[in-house]
């Protein structure tokens, strides 16, 4: 039979882990972002040209939009590794961020814009799914 002190402490290390993939997966994201970006910005030989796009940004100015994003998406994910309430909402704005420039940059690089929208998604996923009471207590402003 299984205590009530054991419990919360599976649901402690369940919101960890869940917040610790959310912060693995916002770091991989953030990378793959910033070498998106980088190459946009260096050599737009490798992306697709769509003339009739309605979003229509310069390739360049795309790879500036996915620096930057993936600049921020790093500092957010080593800040995950704090399991701080900060930076769980952070993760859930920089990713949202993410999906959506993602999902416009679709006709430039299809592929790698549906597999980065799948990561941000999961990461999304993993730091919305933990409800306050299932994380660690007695930790002040953290969660």
């Amino acid at each position: 039979m299984v205590s009530a002190p054991e419990t919360h402490t599976g649901k402690a290390q369940a919101a960890t882990g869940l917040t610790m993939f959310a912060a693995v997966m916002m770091l991989i994201t953030g990378f793959l972002n910033l070498l998106r970006g980088i190459s946009a910005i260096l050599r737009n030989a490798v992306y697709l040209k769509t003339p009739d796009y309605v979003f229509k940004f310069s390739l360049a100015g795309w790879g500036w939009v996915h620096l930057f994003l993936g600049i921020a998406a790093i500092m957010v994910g080593v800040g995950l590794f704090r399991v701080s309430l900060w930076a769980r909402i952070l993760g859930v704005v920089i990713a949202s961020l993410l999906l959506i420039a993602n999902f416009l940059s679709v006709p430039y690089f299809p592929l790698w814009s549906i597999v980065l929208m799948a990561l941000c998604s999961f990461v999304i996923w993993g730091l919305c799914v933990v409800r306050r009471e299932e994380t660690p207590s007695g930790q002040g402003g953290q969660w």
